[in-house]
């Protein structure tokens, strides 16, 4: 395993920010970390890399205990926080220079990681120069420097215009595909388009813990709209087997809710036929990672 967490705690006098938090994730998986503000994720990743102890409970990263081996677990983890802390008043290479001697790794790194990130051609320039989005791609490219086994990034996409969510979106993916990544974000779209399982915490408990496919398909519940050729009344569609609720949203339009495990569209349409109706759309609505993370945590 990349990371096991067990029953990890830790208060901040008498709030208690994290609460027995168990997980484990293996290597090679994308991972969206969510949660509302205050719930947790920050906390547990300064955990995770050595920044903050642990009241109780135990993590290891790449098998090293963050208390027992904090300089492993370094050398193991590339670390994106929240606020990317960089020197603006250095250029990129000037900057990742820097940083490969700490790291102690061969400067044609540098080369990699600015391939890797898409940033050779704003390597010229001081970080001050550069957008939101290329001083993200250099904290990126910093976290990957010493070519860690495991990815933290916490909230790697906060500020960022649409046209370059898609570009550091594209940039994780593609680094993801041989490292292990742990990402917060408090962008739905974002877990959707990148995470193969994700983490809910909310008051400090993990309160799902799912493939993401999973986790939006848990529920038995159908919602379905269709439109018919003819009004009919709501005693007939109350008839239609394994229906919850219905309600009449536009004249010959109805939004349907069941209970079942069954696709229902099947039903609808047999009940259409039965009754001499046309069905003219028949179409799902089914719920999203946002939803589904609403009624986890309100």
């Amino acid at each position: 395993m990349s990371i096991v967490v067990n029953n990890l705690s830790k208060s901040y006098g008498v709030q208690k920010a994290l609460d027995s938090v168990s997980f484990s994730i293996q290597k090679g998986e994308i991972v969206g970390f969510l949660g509302p503000n205050g719930a947790g994720k920050s906390t547990l990743m300064k955990i995770l890399t050595t920044y903050l102890e642990a009241d109780s409970g135990t993590a290891t990263v790449n098998e090293f205990d963050v208390t027992i081996n904090p300089k492993n677990v370094q050398l193991s983890i590339g670390y994106l926080p929240e606020h990317n802390p960089l020197y603006l008043d250095l250029y990129v290479r000037e900057y990742l220079s820097f940083n490969a001697d700490v790291y102690k790794v061969a400067k044609s790194r540098i080369e990699e990681v600015l391939t890797l990130t898409g940033l050779n051609k704003e390597s010229h320039k001081k970080i001050g120069q550069l957008s939101k989005g290329y001083r993200q791609r250099v904290g990126l490219a910093n976290a990957l420097l010493h070519n860690p086994d495991v990815l933290i990034l916490d909230e790697p996409t906060t500020g960022l215009d649409p046209n370059q969510l898609v570009e550091i979106r594209n940039v994780i993916k593609n680094v993801g595909k041989d490292k292990t990544v742990f990402l917060s974000t408090h962008i739905m779209q974002e877990v959707e388009a990148i995470c193969d399982r994700v983490i809910i915490i909310n008051n400090g408990k993990i309160v799902a813990d799912k493939k993401l496919e999973h986790l939006i398909s848990a529920d038995k519940e159908q919602v379905i709209e269709v439109e018919f050729d003819y009004k009919i009344e709501e005693q007939l569609i109350a008839r239609i087997e394994n229906i919850t609720a219905y309600k009449n949203t536009h004249d010959m339009t109805w939004e349907l809710t069941f209970l079942s495990d069954k696709d229902m569209r099947s039903a609808i349409f047999d009940f259409a036929t039965e009754n001499g109706l046309k069905t003219l759309q028949l179409n799902t609505k089914n719920k999203n990672l946002e939803a589904v993370f609403r009624e986890m945590t309100k």
